[in-house]
């Protein structure tokens, strides 16, 4: 083994080994010492080894309770995100249709909103006297008004599932655009048609992109904060998670429940990916694949019976996707709205106070220090990273590889949590002062996006032109700058641009790891402002509506930048 490694590095270039090195020393410190501690302070209390904390997951009631909440709010969402993403996907990738480009526009809007901030305006809309129960009795359709949001679960499925499906929808638009048409052809000349051919051919094709969706979807439903904190619904374990925080030291059970969500998470991932790996999905390639795409017209110009049923739908996707997004800017206009279906009277006061109010104006500095320091750290580490891969050779590249894209699948809330078990009566004790790590924790959770737009920067220069620059004197650094570094340049911009507008609205790590006032990003300001009675969910509101659109403008202005391989990012 020793001789095999000695003779892998005589071959491997030693400054991108002492780099590789240098970087699992940083994630040994920031992703996995804090995620060791996490186990440690479950299983080992007062310097004996028990699963009493553990066991107790299981046994307590209470506790069970929340295990199986999340559990259910995992598994309900990714169904109902698939029964609208799977259709939506086939459809815009398959048919042409005119109106076709407008659609694909406003299905991907619900990226730009957490679901915790439409949550704000929904709780408006579907309170037990909200907009919908008044507009009801009203029309004659029901008597007493019916509290849609007290079982908590419903609610959250559904704003999760509206959040989540695009996402998933990126991931099998990819994957059905890759597919050989001709593989279809020989099964409709075969005489599978229909569903037939969808279940038997098409789908299995495309099961890979589905699976990497539906485990994004399930991860972050399964683990989301910030909605059932909105809704004010204890029984998840994140928010039992986020409610023994500050008794981290006391009291075990915190370690146990993080556990437990870790086991879950790495449960559900390590199935999807074994279920996907029982079958192979490669197809041999012939070049360029252009895939089948019909239009919903007749040959003769009229239009196909079913265009009616197809627009039905897609306008009622995006009605329902536009909801949270339209509660909350008619949530931050309202003046009055008090026991009627509309605000009685409107008003851009809020909006005033989202930009003067002390708590927000210190809140949005406080996000762009975190959200620039963290973008500018990810690009830096991206494109070495990224470098390392696309063009050395070392022992352990697939080990750096496996280890950048470990955090896409680790909740926020998990790291958080480990930093405050690990740093806490340290230099970086973010009860003195958070700034560092929540640098450092949203710097780690977005690093994905930047070596993987870096990368394929990477993998579309070709590297002799890099030979080339060196093999007329320029030095490998000269090179990286004056040949590299412009050529990759839109795929670097993208990929921080992606990571600065996610961090702008990042959640779970925001809120537990900001437990002062005076370091509470946007998110977190905009919780507390909710819970504030009279003006409080306006004002949030008016702030969730500014964030949305700096981060639509990211999300736009990346779109620009990566075209068609934004989607890739996305994908788990």
């Amino acid at each position: 083994m020793l001789r095999e490694l000695r003779l892998s590095l005589r071959q491997a270039d030693r400054t991108a080994f002492v780099i590789f090195i240098a970087l699992m020393g940083f994630f040994a410190v920031f992703l996995f010492i804090p995620i060791l501690y996490i186990f440690i302070g479950a299983f080992f209390v007062e310097g004996s080894f028990t699963t009493y904390y553990f066991t107790l997951m299981f046994t307590d009631p209470v506790l069970f309770e929340s295990l199986r909440n999340s559990l259910m709010i995992g598994v309900y969402s990714t169904i109902l995100t698939s029964a609208i993403a799977v259709p939506l996907a086939f459809l815009m990738v398959r048919f042409e249709f005119p109106g076709k480009r407008f659609f694909q526009g406003f299905l991907l809007i619900p990226l730009v909103m957490p679901p915790f901030v439409g949550a704000i305006g929904m709780k408006q809309l579907f309170a037990r006297y909200g907009s919908i129960n008044l507009f009801l009795m009203k029309v004659g359709l029901m008597n007493e008004p019916f509290d849609w949001l007290g079982q908590g679960i419903p609610a959250i499925v559904i704003l999760e599932a509206l959040h989540l499906y695009p996402y998933l929808y990126l991931n099998i638009a990819a994957a059905l655009a890759n597919i050989d048409p001709t593989l279809e052809e020989q099964a409709q000349s075969m005489g599978a048609t229909g569903f037939r051919l969808f279940r038997t051919v098409t789908f299995p094709l495309m099961l890979p992109g589905f699976l990497a969706g539906s485990i994004v979807t399930f991860v972050w439903a399964f683990t989301d904060l910030g909605t059932p904190l909105i809704f004010d619904y204890l029984p998840v374990l994140s928010r039992r998670i986020f409610s023994n925080v500050n008794n981290i030291n006391i009291n075990p059970i915190g370690y146990a429940m993080t556990v437990l969500s870790l086991i879950v998470v790495v449960v559900a991932v390590t199935v999807a990916r074994r279920y996907g790996s029982m079958r192979s999905y490669e197809m041999l390639g012939r070049g360029h694949i252009t895939p089948r795409i019909r239009r919903i017209e007749k040959s003769d110009g009229g239009r196909s019976w079913w265009v009616v049923p197809v627009y039905v739908g897609l306008l009622l996707v995006v009605f329902l996707a536009l909801v949270p997004q339209i509660s909350v800017i008619i949530t931050s206009v309202a003046k009055t709205w008090f026991f009627s279906i509309l605000p009685q009277e409107y008003t851009l006061n809020y909006y005033y106070q989202a930009v003067t109010h002390p708590l927000t104006v210190s809140s949005v500095a406080n996000s762009f220090i975190y959200s620039i320091g963290s973008t500018a750290f990810d690009l830096a580490l991206g494109i070495v990273i990224a470098w390392l891969l696309a063009r050395k050779t070392f022992p352990g590249k697939d080990i750096l590889d496996s280890t950048v894209m470990l955090p896409l699948a680790l909740p926020g809330i998990i790291i958080a949590f480990g930093y405050i078990s690990v740093f806490s009566g340290t230099i970086l004790n973010p009860l003195n002062n958070p700034i560092p790590l929540l640098i450092l924790s949203y710097a780690v959770r977005r690093l994905p996006y930047t070596v993987r737009a870096a990368y394929a920067g990477f993998q579309q220069t070709s590297a002799s032109l890099e030979e080339a620059s060196q093999s007329v004197g320029a030095s490998a650094f000269q090179t990286m700058i004056y040949i590299t570094a412009p050529l990759i340049m839109a795929n670097v911009l993208a990929g921080g641009i992606i990571s600065f507008s996610s961090n702008m609205m990042e959640v779970s790590d925001s809120m537990v790891l900001a437990m002062t006032q005076p370091y509470y990003p946007i998110t977190k300001a905009i919780y507390n402002l909710d819970l504030r009675l009279g003006d409080g969910p306006f004002i949030a509101s008016a702030l969730g509506i500014l964030a949305m659109i700096l981060t639509a403008s990211c999300l736009l202005l990346a779109n620009k930048l990566l075209g068609r391989s934004m989607g890739e990012l996305f994908r788990a």
